[in-house]
């Protein structure tokens, strides 16, 4: 089976340049997070977002309120609330009302939830310095560079359509 990216260079008359680079932009994510994904699971028996929410909690010693935490993984709250359900019941969570508004929940890792996350970040560094070993420091400033480039183009157009 031939993912897109590989249709799309056997007939090239069929998509513009623009085509093309998406389907390679989408082709190393969808590689890329399939490897990360599987080796949490294999590894920790953790799924993908449930690492996320962990990442997001630990740079916030003092906690983050679900809808934050939400924000910043561009999730619904909903989502949320479940990985939050369970990880409170393994003990990695711990959940409070606000100081300052009693209908906010604030969540933050407990010391179980931040030494496991911890442990799982340090070899998640290495799959990833695994996965880009073959780019030069070199590449891998130019790539971050174009990267920056297409990312400001993507918020322009996106801006461009709202009213």
């Amino acid at each position: 089976m031939l993912d897109s990216e590989t249709k799309a260079v056997e007939t090239p008359e069929d998509h513009a340049e623009e085509l093309r680079l998406w389907l390679r932009l989408l082709t190393c994510t969808t590689l890329i997070e399939g490897e990360v994904r599987g080796r949490l699971r294999q590894r920790f028996d953790v799924t993908l977002p449930r690492f996320d929410l962990m990442a997001q909690l630990d740079k916030a010693p003092d906690g983050m309120t679900l809808s934050d935490v939400s924000k910043r993984m561009m999730v619904s709250n909903g989502n949320v609330t479940g990985l939050v359900e369970r990880l409170v019941e393994s003990g990695h969570l711990d959940r409070r009302t606000s100081e300052t508004d009693r209908r906010v929940q604030v969540i933050r890792l407990t010391k179980l939830g931040r030494a496991e996350f911890r442990r799982m970040a340090a070899e998640h560094e290495t799959w990833i310095a695994d996965l880009f070993a073959d780019l030069s420091p070199k590449d891998v400033r130019e790539l971050m560079r174009l990267l920056a480039k297409t990312k400001a183009s993507a918020q322009k157009s996106a801006a461009r359509r709202r009213p």
